[in-house]
């Protein structure tokens, strides 16, 4: 449904509940297009989920670690004007991560293919590393397959994506239609380390390898093609997309919790606060958990909207410490993880909603995005998967029990951290809960288990005229570039709507002025 076209006079209004990436990407493009926008943030500082949490050696990020899909901010930044690399300084990876097992072995993958491929011949034999590249190819297939027809479409559809594989019809044994992503791994891969460590990327988007399908191996793509740490944290990206913003004319309002979306006939049309302020508008971008809409968090008006959200399983949660301490171990570098000794096991226990006692764990050491270590206290961010509070387990677990797993389980591969982090550090599923209210601790929202499971995700248009979603709720998913293409896709459809195909957009001048 198309909703009519306003005619009130001057800049069309609107509210963007939310400054998460998926909020402020649709803001920033809004801006750009000359709307008048108003950002409600009810924390003190943009980013959402990419938030910072302070630490003995600084400021710490307590989420999202670091960029890949640079494209996608690349294209950002050019929508209003502005170059990416002019607003924050990315620091390239030449290590993709480092991987560690319980049996002593250490696997580095690269952004150099060629490099991993030779890494994975010294870990696992010639073999393996012919199986790597056939994965590599099969995933770089898959990526650019659907990228277009599912990624980069606002609104995809079936038929469109079963003309892309009828078009190649290769692809369908890259797919393993019906097997899992660890399935389709184990038929790959003969060393069970590497069907465990490209199984991995199921938990980017908060899923079990043993449950998500295969298909999901493309999101090793993602990062093969890339990954930059960001100085300053990947906070420093949402504050550099929020300034720029700014800069276009928007409004930014923190400590401001929305209580309700209203409706005048029939069209979204304004939001209050908890405090009781109001705020008209023309239009309302909501940047939280569908699922707030669909439980009737934020008022009947809008209730009806993502009715999937309240029925469809939710993704896996985390707990997650974020902390400073002085380190004694093996070598770390920016992105590392320690591996569990049963895989299954574990997933086995998080689909139950316990609690596994040989958890996979990574570790983000932050400080070391320049590929060295630094002398004293450094920033440390580690996250355990962790099931959603609507899995049917316990809400949480004494802290003294969690702190002692977590750094019993990095001590038996060598590693030490003095002092160990206070109960301030570590943000539990209940904790997520309490930030993003209604996503029941999940920081993906739906699970992504099940072949079409991605197209079950609310689309930035709703059943309500007038209000549009985006944030990693909403197609096309979760992780940082998909949250910031949702952010398009709202905005994008925004201006169709108001019939505003082709925009005058405005340009970022030196001196913090903009012309139309």
């Amino acid at each position: 449904m198309t909703p009519a076209r306003l005619s009130r006079p001057g800049p069309t209004r609107a509210i963007v509940i939310g400054a998460g990436i998926g909020g402020l990407a649709a803001a920033l493009r809004l801006a750009a297009a000359g709307l008048d926008v108003t950002v409600l943030e009810r924390a003190s500082a943009p980013g959402g989920r990419m938030r910072q949490v302070p630490s003995a050696a600084g400021p710490v990020d307590a989420g999202p670690t670091v960029l890949t899909l640079r494209g996608v901010f690349d294209d950002l930044f050019a929508a209003a004007g502005a170059r990416l690399e002019d607003h924050v300084r990315l620091l390239p990876q030449p290590i993709l991560a480092r991987h560690f097992w319980p049996d002593g072995e250490v696997l580095d993958l690269f952004a150099d293919h060629d490099r991993s491929r030779d890494a994975v011949a010294a870990f696992a034999g010639g073999a393996e590393a012919a199986a790597f590249d056939r994965f590599c190819a099969e995933a770089r297939a898959l990526f650019t397959a659907f990228e277009a027809p599912m990624m980069r479409a606002a609104d995809p559809r079936l038929t469109a994506l079963a003309g892309t594989v009828l078009r190649n019809p290769g692809l369908l044994g890259a797919m393993a239609p019906g097997r899992t992503l660890a399935g389709a791994l184990t038929r790959r891969f003969r060393d069970p380390r590497l069907a465990q460590l490209f199984g991995r990327y199921a938990t980017y988007v908060g899923g079990s390898p043993y449950g998500a399908p295969a298909l999901l191996s493309l999101i090793w793509e993602a990062e093969a093609r890339g990954v930059w740490a960001v100085e300053g944290g990947l906070h420093a990206l949402a504050r550099a997309v929020a300034g720029l913003a700014e800069r276009l004319g928007a409004r930014f309002v923190y400590a401001a919790e929305v209580a309700e979306i209203g409706c005048t006939s029939g069209r979204a049309a304004r939001t209050v606060l908890t405090d009781g302020r109001g705020f008209d508008a023309d239009l309302v971008v909501f940047n939280g958990d569908p699922r707030a809409l669909a439980t009737g968090r934020l008022g009947p008006a809008v209730a009806g909207v993502a009715p999937q959200t309240r029925r469809r399983p939710r993704s896996l949660s985390a707990r997650v410490w974020s902390f400073a301490a002085r380190y004694d171990g093996p070598a770390l570098i920016h992105h590392n993880v320690f591996f569990s000794a049963d895989y299954a096991a574990e997933f086995r226990a998080l689909g139950s909603g316990a609690i596994p006692p040989d958890p996979t764990l990574y570790i983000c050491a932050e400080d070391r995005a320049r590929h060295r270590a630094p002398s004293g206290p450094e920033r440390f961010e580690i996250i355990e998967n962790a099931a959603p509070l609507t899995a049917g387990g316990i809400a949480g677990e004494e802290f003294e029990t969690c702190r002692t797993r977590v750094f019993t389980t990095l001590g038996r591969f060598g590693l030490r951290f003095d002092p160990l982090p206070e109960p301030a550090a570590l943000t539990t599923p209940a904790g997520f809960e309490a930030l993003f209210p209604a996503s029941a601790g999940s920081l993906y929202g739906q699970s992504p288990h099940g072949m079409t499971a991605s197209l079950a995700r609310p689309r930035a248009r709703t059943a309500v005229p007038g209000l549009y979603l985006a944030g990693g709720g909403a197609h096309p998913g979760a992780g940082v570039p998909m949250a910031a293409l949702s952010g398009r896709h709202a905005a994008e459809t925004i201006l169709r709507d108001l019939g505003l195909t082709s925009p005058s957009r405005r340009t970022v001048m030196h001196g913090g002025m903009s012309t139309a």
